[in-house]
């Protein structure tokens, strides 16, 4: 649920760029609009359509806030305040509650799966993986 939620915020924030690149309906603003310059144009980047590259974003901009020790590792703690932090974002969007210690145990879980390489932390590339859906994979 909680890949469900970072990737439909991911979705939501690239919608308006993506938005952007549509061609107008109305025949009349295509004929309105310039014509395309005699030169080439520089190449455009193409938008990430892959979600583990927003995941991938969204870990890099937050992950520095929950690393309290900047080790570059969350370690169990450090971990756990963001899985529940996301908990409760997802609870507030869905209406759903569930008791404290249902959620205590579940980031317990959540960090057990993300914890790929058993090292009693997770790093980025763990997170972003876990987040992304392809841990345990």
């Amino acid at each position: 649920m909680i890949r469900t939620l970072l990737l439909t915020s991911a979705m939501l924030v690239a919608a308006p760029a993506l938005a952007q690149q549509a061609a107008p309906a109305d025949p009349a603003a295509q004929a309105a609009r310039p014509a395309a310059p005699a030169s080439p144009a520089e190449p455009q980047a193409a938008q990430p359509a892959n979600p583990a590259n927003s995941v991938a974003a969204i870990v890099e901009s937050e992950f520095p806030a929950y690393d309290t020790n900047k080790d570059g590792q969350l370690d169990q703690g450090e971990f756990s305040r963001w899985m529940v932090a996301l908990k409760d974002q997802e609870m507030k969007a869905t209406g759903k509650t569930l008791p404290p210690a249902e959620v205590t145990a579940w980031a317990s879980g959540a960090f057990t799966t993300a914890d790929a390489d058993k090292s009693i932390s997770v790093s980025k590339p763990e997170l972003i993986s876990y987040l992304s859906g392809s841990a345990g994979a």
